[in-house]
This record gives C-alpha cells, sequence and structure tokens, in this order.
C-alpha cells in the first residue's frame, strides 16, 4: 500500500445562506458557467446536477467548481477539512 496527499487546487466556492436571492446568485454563476441547478423553497433546498447525478444543497452547504468544471455540494464541516482560503491566489 502507498499513502497519497491530495494535490493542492484552487476552486471556486459559495456557501449558500438558504435565501432566494443568494440561490439566484449562485444558479446564475452556475449557468454562466455550464452547469445546472434549481431552487427548492419548502425546504430551501438547491438541486445541482453534478458528474454523479442529482445532488441537494442544504443551506449552509457549500456549492464548488470542481478543477474539471463540475458543480457539486459539500458539507460545511467537510468544506473546512478539506479547503483552506486561498488568499494567494491570482
Amino acid at each position: 500500500m502507498a499513502l497519497y496527499r491530495k494535490r493542492p487546487v484552487i476552486i471556486e466556492a459559495f456557501r449558500w445562506d438558504g435565501t432566494v436571492s443568494f440561490a439566484t446568485m449562485v444558479i446564475d454563476w452556475m449557468l454562466a458557467l455550464g452547469g445546472t441547478a434549481r431552487y427548492h423553497d419548502d425546504p430551501p433546498a438547491l438541486s445541482i446536477d453534478t458528474l454523479e447525478g442529482t445532488m441537494t444543497a442544504a443551506p449552509g452547504d457549500w456549492i464548488i467548481k470542481g478543477v474539471q468544471g463540475e458543480f457539486y455540494p459539500v458539507k460545511a464541516p467537510i468544506f473546512w477539512e478539506t479547503y483552506e482560503l486561498a488568499e494567494d491566489a491570482p
């Protein structure tokens, strides 16, 4: 068995606050970059088309644009275990 480290990559991400206005902004961002998502209001949720099928984002989840241009939701605890702010990014 060998050990592997995740390569350092810089991703774009938004943390959805559950509001309609922020959902609209996230959906517009995704559409402009080739992604698709739908907003549901009871309870608030975003259905995001991912490489693995449709996934649901709840308020507080992060919406990520991956290294291949794909979009997917990530729960906040997993996001903070995996990513840090890239203050030195271009």
